[in-house]
């Protein structure tokens, strides 16, 4: 079912004559072809999907769209429109095919080069923000779209931020939504995997990161066919990552630093362990919205010593 200004609507409402004798696709019936197309493809949102998909064709807000739900689309906008649907039908996610995804209240630019940020990730920014010195020196490991770099910078204009990825196209989205909320000059980009561009020794208060914890072997929704599979996944019980980071990070926190991980809701016991083993304590999990284990916020001891086994 195609989106062509020529096209009838499903229920024989919503669409009008034409000068040229052709009817045309109001924006009301244009959304519920959309919507029956999407649901037909198995995408749950689908109603949503339509109704953002058609403000982004038409260069509208939601409110816009339904302010014009009895008039016609224009040619332009209803090819623009049909494309959309086509790649959501194929279950790409909405943030690539319009290009951004709000985080914190801001807007992200994202592509198909970063993970799409996620509501649950916005924790990793409160939990950095809670008892956060002035001055205080932060760094967002596996920044991606820059999405938590970005937030901390935005609500604590005193806090110096590094964010680090090993992805140069990852670093370039960063830097764009850096300059696109003003915090450019206060956000330091650098190519690293993980934390090994840094020098061992007391250097941040905080290391933050929203690293890969998706084992190989899980089966995830077709969506994230389409966001890039070194973000996601990490080894067999997807842990790989987390275990090189934490040594990593004690070797780059300064006494009574402070290191916040995302990880999966399955993780919790695992991922206790390995920062409590690399030494620190208290080690604390945070528990999402949904009441699942999701962030850890582990501390460490003042005066530790650096350790550089995870280089």
């Amino acid at each position: 079912m195609g989106y062509s200004l020529a096209a009838a609507s499903c229920d024989g409402r919503g669409a009008g004559p034409h000068p040229t004798g052709h009817t045309v696709l109001t924006y009301a019936a244009a959304i519920r072809r959309a919507e029956d197309r999407l649901r037909g493809a198995g995408v749950e949102s689908a109603r949503l999907d339509a109704e953002v998909l058609l403000a982004r064709a038409a260069g509208l807000d939601r409110s816009g769209v339904f302010a014009r739900l009895p008039d016609p689309l224009a040619t332009t906008v209803a090819e623009r429109f049909e494309a959309f649907v086509t790649r959501r039908c194929r279950r790409e996610p909405v943030a690539y095919i319009v290009g951004e995804k709000e985080f914190y209240s801001l807007s992200m630019a994202v592509s198909a080069d970063v993970l799409i940020p996620r509501p649950e990730t916005e924790m990793l920014v409160e939990a950095a923000l809670e008892g956060l010195p002035a001055g205080a020196a932060i760094c967002d490991i596996g920044t991606g779209s820059g999405c938590i770099a970005v937030a901390l910078a935005a609500t604590r204009p005193d806090v110096r931020v590094t964010a680090c990825d090993l992805s140069g196209p990852a670093l370039a989205i960063a830097a764009s939504n850096a300059a696109r909320h003003g915090v450019a000059s206060r956000i330091s980009l650098v190519r690293s995997d993980l934390a090994q561009a840094f020098r061992p020794g007391s250097r941040f208060d905080v290391i933050v990161a929203n690293p890969p914890y998706v084992a190989d072997g899980a089966e995830l929704e077709p969506e994230l066919d389409f966001e890039p599979r070194a973000a996601l996944r990490a080894g067999g019980d997807g842990l790989d990552v987390i275990r090189r980071l934490v040594p990593q990070a004690i070797a780059r926190l300064k006494p009574r630093g402070r290191l916040i991980v995302e990880f999966g809701s399955d993780q919790e016991g695992m991922v206790r362990g390995i920062a409590e083993q690399a030494g620190f304590a208290p080690v604390e999990i945070r528990r999402d919205l949904a009441g699942h284990a999701r962030v850890v916020v582990a501390t460490l001891p003042g005066g530790a010593k650096a350790d550089t086994t995870g280089d």
